[in-house]
Formats: C-alpha cells, structure tokens, sequence
C-alpha cells in the first residue's frame, strides 16, 4: 500500500479515482470500448496478462500504447511473424568490442509488451514470451535476466485469418488471465472515430500514474478481503466447467472436453476484488465474480466436436453455467 495512505480503505478509494482519471484520459483517444478497456485495467492492476481477440482495424495496437502513455511505462511492440527467432524477443549474447560477451536485451524488456499477432510465429518463439510471462525473467546462455517491475503483457489475435497461423495450445493461453473480445463500433462510434482520425488535431495525455504507484495497487488488490460465499462462488464456477465432476451441468457433460483449471478459480476472486475496487466496493460480492467470468473463462474451455457441429459457443456454455 502507497506509504501516504492512512488505511487500506483510503488506498481503495485512491485506486478508485487513479482509474476514473486513467478512464478519462483513454477516452481523449479511444472512441467507446468501455468494456475492453475495463478488463484491460483489471487485468493490469491484478499483475495478469490479457489476449485481445479482433478483426484488423479495431484499435487494438493504439490502445494498449495509449494506456501505456497514460501510465508513464515503457512500451514496445513485437510484430509476430513466421520467421521471429526466440532470440528476437529475449535479446541475445553479443561479442563487444574488448572480446567480451555482453548480453544485448531484447523487445520483452519493457513494462508494456504488445505481442501483436501472437498466433502468427511457430511455438518455438511463442514459448519463448510465455516463459517471460509467467517466470517473469529471461534465461539466456545458462544466465537468468530478470524483467522490469510491473511487467505486462497484451497479445493480439486475429480470429477470422486462420491461414499460416500456429494457435497456442490451452497449456500457453492459460497463461492469459483474460481473453477480451473486441467487437465493432456502434454507428455513432464510428462517426466519432472517422471525425477524431480525419483532422490534424493531437491530444495531449497526462500521466495518472507511474510504476511504482502500479506494483502498489497491485500489492493491495491482493489485500481485499473477500468472503467465503464469495470465494466459494468462484471456486464453483471453475469447478462446474469440468466434465464429468459432481457440479457439472447436462450442457457440459454434452458439449465439453476439458474444463477450466485451479488458476481460473484464482484468476475468477482476484479480478472480482478489482472489479470492486474501481467500482467504490471494499470487498467483492457474486456480481462482481459474475462481471469478469466470462473473460476467465472463454479460453478455458474445450468445447468438442459435437459443440462445434452444433454452432455451441464458449459464451453460451458460460451462460449456462452463470
């Protein structure tokens, strides 16, 4: 908790207002979205990584560099393609001058890594940025590097072009904390995009908050209590998507392979306690575990060949179960 806060509820509120000022200062760039730029936050404050799903075109690269304006942070960009080496994302050893080897660092140091495209490079170099992900370091040479603190990553997916691209298999996706769909804009939306991208008028962005005051207010999500009825709720949702378990539904018995794991169940209470804490609440209740569910999920269940045949989405077996 920030050392000038008297309480945690003080610090609650102050991590209140810090997102509607981030919230207000998004909005100079990004036209709607509201509810991608809610998880993309939640996501940020609660240390997890998050997957953007969307057709080209949808503003996925101009957010995440807007938020990272906004929150005073080193931002790069890896543009995934067939042909990306390990060693391009992790950086590599490097011969100077005095006939030294000097570790030359890569693209994921940075407190904000875009992975654009994830799906677009061969495992190999995906597995490479998952290692990243979740060790939160570099192993290069026998030689461990760590990464700078908060360290954050958004990945993008295009999931209409399925051609040349290797999808990353349910062990990697798990872990992504979220999966944030982003669909179209409304029509009024887009008058107001085509009228803000047609001029030459450039927004100035403040910086609401820096690195420190971030690893701060993760620190505190993870302080919210929460109640038993609440983290039973959570534990119960995850447990329900398994086949086969004494909780699972005729829907998911029928339409469903694999279930969600443990880290769902933890995933499910963390984002509940900052769906709370933006939202003014000093402790999550079921709506707030409700609100997030679906962004948990969605990449946590294998649906089999008979949902596929069916038309059954993800969402509607999550529906189901909520």
């Amino acid at each position: 908790m920030p050392e000038e806060y008297k309480s945690d509820v003080e610090a609650v509120d102050a991590l209140t207002d810090a997102y509607k000022a981030m919230r207000a200062e998004i909005g100079k760039v990004i036209v709607g979205q509201d509810s991608v730029v809610e998880a993309v936050l939640i996501s940020l404050f609660s240390n997890g990584h998050s997957l953007l799903v969307g057709v080209p075109g949808l503003a996925k690269t101009l957010l995440v560099s807007t938020i990272s304006d906004v929150l005073d942070l080193e931002f790069k960009r890896i543009q995934f393609t067939p042909d990306l080496m390990p060693s391009d994302i992790t950086g590599s050893e490097i011969l100077d001058e005095d006939r030294h080897f000097r570790f030359n660092r890569g693209p994921v140091f940075a407190n904000i890594v875009l992975a654009d495209e994830i799906n677009r490079t061969p495992p190999k170099t995906q597995a490479a940025l998952l290692e990243a992900m979740q060790e939160r370091s570099v192993t290069v040479a026998g030689e461990r590097h760590l990464l700078p603190a908060p360290f954050f990553v958004l990945a993008t997916q295009n999931p209409i072009e399925q051609e040349g691209t290797y999808p990353l298999p349910e062990a990697q996706l798990d872990r992504f904390m979220f999966n944030i769909p982003l669909d179209y804009p409304s029509y009024q939306e887009e008058i107001e995009v085509v009228k803000r991208t047609t001029t030459n008028q450039s927004v100035e962005l403040n910086h609401v908050l820096t690195g420190t005051e971030i690893l701060a207010f993760q620190k505190l999500v993870r302080k919210i209590p929460v109640a038993d009825n609440v983290l039973e709720y959570a534990v119960r949702l995850a447990t329900k998507t398994r086949p086969g378990t004494e909780y699972a539904t005729d829907k998911i018995n029928n339409y469903i392979s694999w279930g969600a794991g443990p880290r769902a169940s933890q995933y499910l209470v963390l984002g509940a306690k900052c769906h709370a804490a933006i939202n003014g609440k000093y402790s999550p209740d079921i709506e707030d575990v409700q609100a997030i569910s679906k962004y948990v999920l969605r990449h946590r269940i294998v649906r089999n060949y008979k949902a596929e045949a069916e038309g059954v989405s993800e969402e509607m077996v999550i529906e189901g179960i909520l």
